[in-house]
């Protein structure tokens, strides 16, 4: 599995303009071949940090997600909508049991 941790750093206004956007991203993503999970939420401590997670059957899955159209249209959202600072973080993971 691939999971996808992401930070956007921005400010209440622009987090707020973008907000269709990311509920279209959210639900047209979730409804991709191989997506478990793609959920963004705002910091309850910081409503300037905007954090995204997304789980993926395989990295051909999030490649194909990169190439579809609701990414296109939430990138120039973003673009019209410029955050301070966006990071991402890849990993390829196994699910375990939780400690006992």
């Amino acid at each position: 599995m691939i999971v996808v941790n992401a930070v956007i750093k921005a400010n209440e206004a622009t987090i707020a303009a973008m907000k269709a956007a990311i509920a279209t991203m959210e639900s047209a993503s979730r409804a991709e071949a191989g997506c478990h999970d793609y959920t963004f939420s705002v910091e309850l401590n910081d409503p300037n940090v905007l954090r995204i997670t997304e789980k993926w059957d395989s990295m051909d899955d999030l490649k194909a997600h990169f190439g579809m159209p609701h990414m296109a249209d939430f990138q120039a959202a973003m673009a019209a909508n410029p955050p301070e600072a966006v990071e991402a973080k890849f990993y390829e993971v196994t699910e375990v049991a939780p400690p006992s």
